[in-house]
């Protein structure tokens, strides 16, 4: 595959996104974490949505079929709240889940706050992309991504995606050895 500039989806799903002047740093922290890990070239597919099933399904659609995203990270909608549907929306766009990533989140988040066990995020491939929810609030983001994010260039690896590059002094990577 040559190599373009890799598209990663970033959604931030919010009652508050309708809001005039809502300031999102949940997208926020996670595009400045990519950054963080990222060495390679990447360019964000940004989208602050509402609370809508219908909506978070049509663009975790969208960002992974026309902008060929290989990776769609969302933030909210994941607790026990009735408009929480993030992950619900992501299981219905979902080819397969891949549940060890919301294990390993929420395991992680124990380490923090016993409130953990109530966040449902999850994460499932569609076609090439793979996607992942994570809770809302900016550290707890950092603190799942640190966790989980060591598998996610082999995983876009072994759906033939782009191959992601780290600065291996903030995030290593695990790829087998061949």
């Amino acid at each position: 595959m040559t190599q373009h500039s890799t598209k990663i989806g970033i959604v931030t799903v919010s009652d508050r996104a309708s809001a005039g002047e809502y300031q999102d740093l949940s997208g926020q922290a996670i595009i400045d974490t990519l950054n963080d890990y990222l060495t390679s070239e990447w360019q964000a597919e940004y989208r602050l949505i509402p609370d809508e099933r219908e909506l978070i399904e049509q663009t975790l659609i969208e960002l992974a079929d026309e902008s060929g995203c290989c990776l769609i990270v969302t933030t909210g909608g994941t607790g026990p709240s009735k408009r929480d549907v993030t992950p619900e929306a992501t299981e219905a766009v979902c080819d397969r889940l891949m549940p060890g990533f919301g294990e390993l989140m929420r395991t992680e988040s124990l380490k923090y706050v016993p409130t953990a066990i109530l966040s449902r995020q999850t994460a499932g491939l569609r076609g090439s992309c793979l996607m992942i929810n994570l809770p809302g609030k900016p550290k707890a983001i950092r603190q799942c991504l640190d966790a989980v994010f060591p598998a996610v260039p082999y995983c876009i690896d072994l759906m033939d995606g782009p191959y992601l590059t780290c600065n291996e002094q903030v995030i290593k990577p695990f790829r087998p050895k061949s």
